[in-house]
């Protein structure tokens, strides 16, 4: 933090307006990862950017290694201002390579530490330096672990939870599916029924001449005796046909009442 006074004059009476501590601009970053693994013999690079929303000019910029033996600086630099690439003013190792640069905004001042060795496990400092925010300085950390080899990440635990989990999700959802269909049949079912129950009910109706109905019109049936006496004949003289004792028995048959 920081804090800047100004002067001025209120009828000839001077006083000072003092201003409020701000937070500084300036920003270092190593990245998301706290941890960084390299194999023995290979190399890694130690990340490193930094922003600043005041610009900058003559940034000072170094690496430091620190262990439980030793504390040292490995690189150090410059960067004269936003239109320069970082320039490296001292490294105490050839393996270290400055891999920054300003172009694009990036303000990348990262390192490259080739053929890494064991004794190289340590913690790795960024510290940056600006003059135009009065020098002030900011600084991030990240730890490099040397290994003989990468293990190799055991994801099968991680599968098996995704399929159960998966699993149980494509069985609701198929329970919910069929839980429709059954409502969809259901539901067609009943309205089968409904009409079924509409349309004997009307046949109902119509059978027994209720009001409304259209009753089928059945032609009265004629008394045996009458249709046998009383035929009309070819002659159209109503006479019965029948005559003699046949015609004697058909007579004595009661009329239909």
């Amino acid at each position: 933090l920081r804090r800047g006074c100004l002067s001025h004059s209120e009828e000839g009476k001077g006083k000072s307006l003092c201003l409020l501590p701000v937070s500084l601009s300036l920003e270092v970053s190593v990245g998301k990862a706290t941890t960084i693994y390299a194999v023995n013999g290979t190399e890694i690079l130690l990340p490193c950017t930094f922003s600043s929303c005041f610009g900058f000019y003559d940034l000072h910029f170094w690496w430091t290694y620190n262990n439980s033996d030793t504390s040292r600086t490995i690189l150090d630099g410059i960067v004269k201002n936003e239109k320069s690439d970082p320039k490296v003013k001292f490294k105490d190792d050839e393996r270290i390579t400055l891999e920054g640069s300003i172009k694009e905004k990036v303000n990348n001042i990262s390192i490259l530490l080739r053929n890494v060795d064991f004794s190289d496990t340590g913690k790795y400092t960024c510290f940056v330096k600006n003059p135009k925010e009065n020098h002030a300085g900011h600084n991030a950390t990240i730890f490099l672990q040397v290994v003989d080899k990468l293990e190799e990440v055991d994801n099968t635990v991680t599968l098996i939870i995704l399929a159960v989990v998966g699993g149980v999700i494509g069985l609701l959802i198929f329970i919910m599916l069929v839980k429709k269909f059954i409502a969809f049949v259901l539901k067609k079912t009943q309205e089968k029924k409904k009409e079924c129950l509409v349309s004997s009910s009307g046949n109902d109706n119509t059978e027994n001449g209720l009001p409304g109905s259209k009753a089928e019109e059945k032609p009265p049936t004629k008394n045996f005796r009458d249709s046998v006496l009383w035929d009309p004949g070819t002659d159209g003289s109503g006479v019965a046909p029948f005559s003699g004792r046949y015609g004697d028995c058909l007579r004595n048959l009661p009329a239909k009442k």
